[in-house]
């Protein structure tokens, strides 16, 4: 999404603090200023556009989140608001794990479309400064205090949260796994929303980096296995840079295109998660960040970052193999070599 053309209709905020045995749910809207909307609209501008939310599918029998959606009408939005924060506490009390929070519902539109945000508000502990007056005729006393409830700030990002296209009721989610009846889940699916959820962009291209790893480890010994490494890196970074991502099954086949039988295991392990057709397109700089340059780190301690650019530059770095195995690192025609503390 992009914000400039994320429009807030409407606000509210719930006081989740599990700490405290009830939840205190407002009953009417926030009367927000320009501040808050450029706030809320940064939240919902990150989830959006970031590699962490993955796309889900309400389980619409046995979703109360889904039911109270399904006829959903901008006069019963604080209502309905207070039935979500209500059914979202009583998960929250119920595993004392999951932090508190105050929960913001927002409405809003961004080009054609109308939406619903969930945005858990986890609260962090800061120390900050309060005034408070001595006796008749002695001024003030100023001191230092831990608040408690702090709010994630515009440039975080959010643990949970969800955004709900109103047309379709598809839904976006962002979360984290806390420990519920002694395991870690996605509470925020599984048991707030009630929702079956695909991989994100992240997770998948992650699962494929680690795949190709692992049939590479498996497939040749030291030496080859940090060439074909870097090819492989190199490939991921090149399609993801030209074309916005790429098709699961043919990026296989580019980084084992001589090696059939490395190809065939994986995609083996692709169908284990059922992705050999799947496109994966990340949108965050953050997530694709790694894949711009190349790390290399020697047996002796050394570590080396070397652009992409420069990696595929044979002006600038050559690897040569030497008679007995060993590796050498040629970088070449440096026109200025700085050092720092």
């Amino acid at each position: 999404m992009n914000k400039e053309e994320i429009r807030i209709k409407k606000v509210i905020v719930h006081i989740l603090d599990s700490t405290i045995g009830m939840p205190v749910l407002s009953d009417r809207e926030l009367d927000y200023g320009s501040e808050i909307a450029e706030f809320v609209r940064e939240h919902i501008a990150r989830i959006s556009s970031g590699d962490d939310a993955k796309e889900c599918r309400f389980y619409q029998e046995e979703s109360e989140v889904y039911q109270m959606l399904e006829a959903y009408d901008d006069k019963d939005f604080v209502e309905i608001s207070k039935s979500i924060a209500s059914l979202l506490y009583e998960i929250m009390g119920s595993n004392i794990d999951i932090p508190p929070a105050d929960l913001l519902v927002v409405r809003f539109r961004e080009q054609e479309s109308e939406y619903l945000a969930f945005l858990k508000m986890n609260y962090k502990a800061l120390y900050t400064h309060r005034t408070m007056p001595l006796m008749e005729g002695e001024g003030n006393s100023n001191e230092i205090i831990r608040h408690k409830a702090i709010l994630p700030s515009e440039s975080q990002r959010l643990s949970e949260a969800a955004i709900i296209r109103l047309d379709d009721l598809s839904v976006w989610v962002m979360e984290k796994k806390y420990e519920v009846n002694g395991e870690k889940v996605n509470y925020f699916s599984y048991l707030f929303l009630k929702c079956s959820s695909h991989l994100s962009h992240k997770s998948k291209l992650s699962i494929v980096s680690r795949a190709v790893e692992s049939v590479q480890k498996e497939g040749f010994d030291e030496t080859e296995r940090f060439e074909k490494q870097m090819r492989a890196k190199r490939i991921l970074q090149e399609e993801m840079e030209e074309n916005g991502g790429f098709v699961v099954e043919e990026i296989g086949e580019k980084i084992f295109e001589d090696q059939p039988e490395l190809k065939v295991a994986f995609q083996d392990k692709m169908e284990k998660y059922d992705m050999v057709k799947e496109k994966i397109e990340p949108q965050s700089e953050n997530t694709v960040r790694k894949y711009q340059s190349q790390h290399l780190f020697t047996d002796t301690g050394i570590e080396i970052k070397i652009p992409m650019e420069q990696y595929k530059n044979p002006r600038s770095v050559e690897f040569i193999t030497n008679p007995d195995g060993t590796v050498s690192v040629l970088i070449k025609n440096i026109e200025h070599l700085e050092a720092k503390l």
